[in-house]
């Protein structure tokens, strides 16, 4: 049957909008600690089951489809880690549930999915998220191409970063996150002066935001785990004490533990509705999902990636720049924030006022999630209209989001 032009106002279909109705995430531990101990799926049922003590009028059988986010999936994080997480939250069996990988963008391409299938009418409610226990991502040992191997083999560590390289990928694609970034550095002369002030702003807002209540509705403690909050910050940082610190990757690099995001554990989840769903939640959303961006390059330049990715999303959310005075960027690490910002050209104060990955932390999986509740968090607070959460991905990818406060 042929395709026939609207004759009027009422042929034309209208997209309906998606929207946040609430986010939670647990606290980030540190690399084996304080959340070592807990599986990863049960750091996401954990963020399942506060989103919904948050919205006790819901009914958990009108969640239309659970998507979450996750990096590694080698461990006890495998098979389909998003259905696990709502069977051990207790979410009726009937809800479904898939996982998605995106590297550390997961979680917030997860949200992307879920406002996606509210706006093609798919779903009412779709609850999103991400876990990642970096502490237990296993070591994997491939298995041999034939039988009886003579040779010694390798374990392989899942925590990060490439591991089982293809060869036929180009050597100057697989570079270390690391040593990507001291490129990107060089690139773009960031000193690192500068890369270590950023750290330190970023240590120090964040513990004036878990000092000021700023995280007390937006983070749930985990159960038989003895964290309040996120356990990387190092209040007490200061610009010398980062100067002493030996770079990581070359002798003469800037990249240091001081100025790189560090190896976390946690969970987020984000409620994502149409404006329909306001009568199940049994509250009003707190924001419009009004633009999403994806971009790619070469590998190694990753941290380039949120440029081209935030610029997409604001052009779909027909605004600019000059609109938006909220912005979460995921430091993975100090080098690539900054090169963000530099790029963007915008105010460096209205990135991270409540501290980034760098005090926080990063479990790769859960970011995305983190990074899109902070930012309506500060939204409400700060009465914003508009703001931008974005992320790098490994690989060379970044993603964004524009969201639109629906406060009056």
């Amino acid at each position: 049957m042929p395709i026939t032009a609207p004759t009027s106002d009422k042929d034309v279909m209208t997209v309906p909008a998606a929207y946040l109705y609430t986010a939670v995430r647990t606290p980030f531990g540190r690399f084996g600690g304080a959340l070592a101990g807990v599986r990863p799926d049960d750091l996401a049922a954990t963020a399942i089951t506060a989103l919904l003590s948050k919205t006790p009028d819901l009914d958990p059988a009108a969640v239309d489809e659970i998507v979450f986010g996750n990096a590694n999936g080698a461990g006890e994080d495998n098979r389909n880690v998003g259905r696990m997480a709502g069977l051990l939250a207790g979410l009726p069996v009937s809800v479904p549930a898939t996982t998605v990988n995106r590297l550390c963008g997961s979680s917030l391409d997860a949200a992307m999915i879920g406002s996606r299938q509210v706006e093609t009418g798919d779903a009412e409610l779709v609850l999103t998220g991400g876990t990642e226990s970096m502490s237990r991502a296993p070591w994997v040992l491939p298995k041999p191409e034939r039988a009886y191997p003579a040779g010694n083999a390798t374990l392989s560590s899942t925590t990060l970063g490439w591991r089982l390289v293809n060869p036929a990928m180009p050597a100057a694609w697989t570079v270390s996150l690391g040593e990507a970034n001291e490129q990107l550095r060089e690139q773009y002369a960031v000193s690192r002066e500068r890369q270590d002030e950023f750290a330190v702003r970023s240590h120090r807002l964040a513990d004036e935001a878990w000092t000021d209540g700023f995280y007390d509705d937006l983070v749930a403690a985990v159960p038989g785990a003895d964290l309040e909050r996120d356990e990387s910050i190092r209040a007490e940082s200061t610009p010398e004490r980062l100067a002493a610190l030996t770079p990581s990757f070359r002798a003469d690099g800037t990249i240091t533990a001081g100025n790189a995001s560090p190896l976390n554990d946690g969970a987020s989840a984000v409620l994502i509705g149409a404006a329909s769903a306001e009568r199940l939640v049994g509250a009003p959303p707190l924001a419009r999902i009004a633009g999403r961006g994806s971009f790619a390059l070469e590998p190694q330049r990753f941290g380039y990636a949120p440029v081209e990715a935030a610029n997409t999303a604001l052009r779909r959310a027909g605004i600019g720049w000059g609109d938006v005075t909220a912005v979460e960027l995921n430091e993975a690490f100090a080098v690539q924030s900054l090169v963000c910002i530099d790029a963007w050209g915008i105010d460096p104060d209205i990135v991270n006022a409540r501290g980034g990955a760098l005090a926080i932390g990063h479990p790769l999986g859960a970011s995305g999630g983190r990074i899109l509740g902070t930012l309506e968090g500060r939204m409400r607070e700060g009465g914003h209209r508009w703001g931008v959460a974005a992320i790098c991905i490994g690989v060379g990818q970044g993603l964004a989001v524009v969201l639109e406060s629906t406060a009056s």
